[in-house]
């Protein structure tokens, strides 16, 4: 999605990018893992794969996706590309995908996250980003919507439509597909409100939860601000 090219979305314990060029050689990095592979039911991309999934995914109406990166070390009101979320300072992604759902004109949303270096997992880092997301999901649900749904207007600037900040419309439930050995995953989103639907794991050993409409808009805040992503820092340091 284009909405948000220039949104990064800070809090406390997080800060959340737009997926740009620039993260892909680290992110290219990571998904060599094969650990990672299997987490992510991910094939092995060459480089210039990666960059051409990275360009997809920011066309695509129907994926949303942030990097996730350590928390700013001070108030800031812009957030510099390249600086903020330089290489060293990344630790996973958060991805929200789109699909029809049951009912007609109905929305569903699936949500994906990788906490991708081993020595930052289990430090929190997850749970405040998925808040973050989810409460970036709520607030700007109207805009998300348009976008999927092929309107076309100028998105990714840091203003939202008056009226649709919090009108869930459309929107069926939040969804995660986790293994089921993925004791901790499953025991973040439940923390999170998601509840376990079906009757156990499918045929690949994942479990399904979800989380209704109208209890995402009811969850704790997150102290978060929405800023300025500023790409032009990360131009003049590639110069």
């Amino acid at each position: 999605m284009k909405l948000n090219t220039h949104h990064a979305l800070t809090s406390p314990k997080t800060l959340l990018v737009p997926y740009t060029p620039d993260h892909v050689p680290t992110y290219h990095t990571w998904m060599q893992s094969p650990s990672l592979l299997t987490a992510t039911a991910s094939e092995p991309l060459t480089l210039p794969q990666e960059y051409t999934m990275q360009k997809s995914w920011r066309q695509d109406r129907d994926k949303l996706t942030f990097i996730i990166c350590q928390p700013l070390p001070n108030a800031e009101k812009v957030v510099r590309a390249g600086i903020d979320d330089a290489p060293d300072r990344m630790v996973g992604d958060v991805n929200l995908f789109l699909y029809p759902g049951e009912d007609e004109g109905g929305v569903v949303g699936e949500l994906e996250l990788m906490i991708a270096l081993p020595e930052v997992r289990r430090k929190g880092y997850g749970r405040a980003a998925v808040g973050v997301f989810m409460e970036y999901i709520s607030t700007q649900w109207g805009e998300i919507l348009a976008e999927y749904q092929g309107d076309d207007r100028d998105h990714g600037t840091t203003s939202t439509r008056s009226g649709v900040a919090t009108a869930m419309d459309g929107l069926q439930y939040l969804r995660v597909k986790i293994h089921e050995s993925n004791v901790g995953s499953i025991e973040l989103f439940e923390g999170l409100g998601f509840a376990m639907a079906g009757s156990g794991a499918n045929y690949f050993g994942e479990v399904e939860l979800r989380l209704d409409a109208q209890n995402l808009a009811l969850l704790d805040r997150q102290n978060v601000k929405l800023l300025e992503y500023d790409e032009s820092k990360s131009d003049a340091i590639a110069r």
